[in-house]
């Protein structure tokens, strides 16, 4: 054996008659002040697994995503989006296992430009759409309308027969197809007023002889009779008396033409009309 380990197991002994003669207290700082970086580097590896393990489990894919746009959730009815997911989860016999659904009411945006907040939801939704991520997006008549004339949505008597869409034949909305070519101008004196002219229309998206080239992009949401009119989340747009286009404002659910699998929004259709269509 060599000094320099003669040296080191002297050391360990003494350390080893020290430490039999402390109290508990100063053993303990007796192991802090020696181990204290060994202790750290092991809680800290410790910290990483659990985390790492947790975000392997809470990042399952998404079986659906469906964005409620300037949903009110100051109320109780905050609670209502985590029941849906559960509830919709079980009437689509998705494995909560495998995947998992978020119904998100986080999005506000208006008519106008809004602040840092509006932008950067925009910007979010925005991406998601284009990258096929929200499977359905809530709004009242005067947004809905503006995101349909951007021919974001599907037209659901293209992707669904008759008889699928048969329990919702009086609420289809639609959007008149002859503004998608509609001439807007370049300046922004143009586009203000182009906008002031749609605002300034009457038009019954509920009939489509009333327009040039109908297209059904959604479907009209009554306040009640189905889970998200009684969930209060747009309570505030009759409250409030709000109208766009000559009619009273409505909510209205579209498919984004990203979606791959629009048959999963229809089954959230029925199930928030279930028993009640």
């Amino acid at each position: 054996m060599s000094s320099q380990n003669s040296v080191i197991e002297e050391i360990r002994e003494q350390q080893k008659k020290a430490f039999a003669t402390m109290t508990p207290k100063e053993k303990l700082a007796y192991f802090w002040d020696y181990y204290k970086i060994h202790t750290i580097a092991v809680a800290a590896v410790i910290v990483f697994v659990v985390s790492l393990v947790n975000s392997y489990r809470s990042s399952k894919p998404t079986a659906f995503y469906a964005v409620l746009i300037n949903a009110d959730t100051y109320d109780d009815n905050a609670a209502a989006a985590n029941a849906w997911n559960e509830g919709f989860m079980e009437y689509a016999d998705i494995d909560p296992e495998s995947y998992q659904v978020n119904i998100d009411t986080s999005i506000g945006i208006s008519s106008g430009g809004g602040d840092q907040y509006e932008v950067a939801s925009r910007q979010k939704m925005m991406a998601m759409m284009h990258a096929g991520d929200i499977h359905a997006i809530l709004a009242d008549t005067e947004i809905f309308e503006g995101y349909a004339r951007l021919e974001y949505f599907y037209d659901l008597t293209a992707v669904f027969t008759e008889e699928e869409l048969a329990p919702y034949a009086d609420l289809l909305y639609y959007t008149d197809g002859a503004a998608f070519d509609a001439d807007t101008g370049d300046s922004l004196e143009e586009l203000e007023a182009a906008q002031e002219a749609v605002y300034s229309m009457v038009i019954d998206h509920g009939d489509p002889s009333s327009m040039e080239k109908p297209v059904a992009v959604g479907i009209r949401i009554p306040q009640t009779g189905n889970r998200l009119g009684d969930s209060g989340y747009y309570d505030y747009i009759s409250e409030r008396d709000y109208t766009f286009q000559g009619y009273p404002s409505e909510i209205v659910i579209g498919i984004p033409l990203s979606v791959e699998n629009p048959e999963i929004t229809l089954q959230f259709i029925n199930y928030l009309f279930d028993g009640n269509v």
